[in-house]
């Protein structure tokens, strides 16, 4: 068949399902059933087994032979360790992003951080969802002003992965009060060209947010 060698479709599809699990569209311990997922995407069983493989590996999902496909999920101690790594990749990013960084980016940052203000302080249910979205779009600039493609990818892998947890931390006021005012002295830090304040600003950053988790620190 076609889209059995169409490396685009395989990618997309094992990215809508790995969407799915990160979003809780597919809940854990729950049957990911190819038949079902291939009617919901267009796409035969084949693309679909392969994602799913794929996301074995990941260890996403579990494949129990003659029996099917089950959602792992992500634990607390899989939070755990993507923050761990993801505090000092996110300081070299800092880092590089100091060394590189353009007045447009630098821009883009100012905004995110002003917006970030603007809708700490309202009222409604879209509040917190503005919040979390603008939260990962500072990140996402500070990937792409690091000017390193292999960082900018890991980083932002964490970030999907993370993206739960990071909701629940977000959740509480006084974190998100904070987390924008550690936004505004890594900016700082790097309008200063200081790039050892960065990283540490940075390194600190993820390590406030995972410490404000409902999580067991361990």
């Amino acid at each position: 068949m076609r889209e059995q060698q169409d490396p685009s479709l395989r990618g997309q599809v094992f990215q809508k399902i790995r969407e799915g699990i990160l979003k809780g569209q597919y809940k854990e311990h729950e049957e990911l059933r190819e038949a079902a997922i291939g009617e919901e995407l267009g796409v035969s069983r084949t693309p679909v087994r392969e994602a799913l493989r794929q996301l074995e590996l990941e260890g996403l999902v579990e494949i129990i032979p003659n029996k099917g496909a089950y959602v792992t999920g992500i634990s607390d101690k899989d939070v755990q360790d993507i923050y761990a790594v993801r505090s000092m990749l996110e300081g070299l990013c800092a880092r590089w992003a100091t060394e590189n960084i353009t007045e447009r980016q630098l821009a883009r940052l100012e905004e995110v951080i002003i917006l970030s203000e603007f809708y700490s302080q309202k009222l409604g249910t879209d509040r917190e969802e503005q919040v979390v979205l603008l939260d990962g779009t500072f990140h996402e600039i500070l990937y792409e002003a690091s000017n390193s493609r292999i960082l900018r990818h890991v980083l932002s892998d964490f970030h999907k992965y993370a993206q739960v947890a990071r909701k629940n931390s977000l959740h509480k006021n006084d974190r998100v009060e904070k987390s924008i005012a550690e936004h505004k002295a890594i900016l700082q830090a790097i309008r200063d060209h200081d790039a050892d304040l960065a990283e540490q600003l940075a390194n600190e950053h993820i390590f406030h947010a995972v410490k404000n988790m409902n999580i067991d620190a361990g």
